[in-house]
């Protein structure tokens, strides 16, 4: 699988294995002197085998007041969001996906939507970057892979339970770098996608099992090395330059009277460039549960 590929997994689904048992686990209890908080690597997306998940996704949980979000998950279910993606990562007039595609590319997608029931004709006006993320999700949706994910399914316990929730982002930042995905690398995007989708199934058992063990020395050089070699503009965009930004904000969070446990994507905890790393720089201890 390739690099961006890897990449929309990560943006998009939780890797778990419900029933096997792993020495590690995703999820770090990060501290310094008084200070504590929690913070575990997600994937946006489940089947409903996965769960329950892991004890030490509980444990943290339990154990914390305040929930820390990428960015507000109701405001991203509501009208008004929706409204701005439509103007954001659909093409505006005179403009069309079959414009920034090669013409192989162009029919090498028409193929595989054809093959899946969809006209192209549904595609034509979404931008490259979001058409990769649409065609991994409907693959996973089409083997059964695809369902409420790790930090829905925490923010809607946190709801319930009357815990405190906050962002790292909010809705239009993160809506601004998914917009740039893509930009420039179009055709490439769409025919590495085309390629490797047939081998998802495959691939997600693989992975599941690398990010459940909480193998980050396998995930750093099977996902993050090879995404940060092909794709490094996007890579410092999307990992780098946000990580950066979230530091002071952990930091500030640590420092409260409250526990937070900070939910974000796995790939946010992988690598030199990593928010981990970022926080043991500063002196914080960090353990994987």
């Amino acid at each position: 699988m390739n690099a961006w590929q890897k990449l929309c997994l990560l943006c998009l689904f939780i890797f778990s294995s419900h029933g096997l048992a792993y020495a590690g686990s995703p999820v770090w209890k990060v501290s310094k002197g008084e200070s504590l908080l929690y913070i575990g690597g997600t994937i946006h997306v489940l089947s409903e085998s996965d769960y329950p998940l892991s004890a030490e996704f509980d444990k943290a949980y339990a154990q914390s007041q305040t929930l820390v979000f990428e960015t507000d998950i109701q405001a991203m279910q509501s009208p008004e969001f929706q409204q701005k993606v439509m103007k954001k990562m659909f093409y505006t007039e005179g403009e069309s996906l079959k414009q920034v595609l090669s013409e192989e590319t162009y029919k090498l997608l028409d193929q595989h939507l054809t093959s899946r029931g969809i006209p192209i004709a549904r595609m034509e006006n979404i931008k490259p970057g979001m058409v990769s993320m649409t065609l991994t999700v409907m693959e996973l949706q089409r083997l059964g892979l695809g369902g409420k994910g790790v930090d829905e399914h925490f923010n809607s316990l946190a709801v319930r339970d009357k815990k405190n929730l906050l962002a790292l982002e909010t809705v239009d930042e993160q809506l601004a770098f998914i917009e740039k995905l893509g930009l420039g690398q179009e055709d490439e995007f769409i025919r590495y996608t085309l390629r490797d989708i047939n081998d998802l199934a495959a691939v997600m058992q693989v992975i599941k099992t690398t990010w459940r063990s909480g193998d980050v020395e396998k995930m750093e050089a099977d996902l993050l090395a090879p995404f940060k070699r092909d794709f490094p503009e996007v890579y410092n965009n999307l990992l780098v330059k946000r990580n950066k930004a979230w530091v002071p904000q952990v930091v500030a969070m640590a420092k409260s009277d409250e526990v937070e446990f900070v939910l974000v994507g796995a790939l946010h905890l992988v690598g030199k460039d990593s928010l981990l790393a970022e926080l043991k720089a500063l002196g914080f201890s960090v353990e994987m549960l």
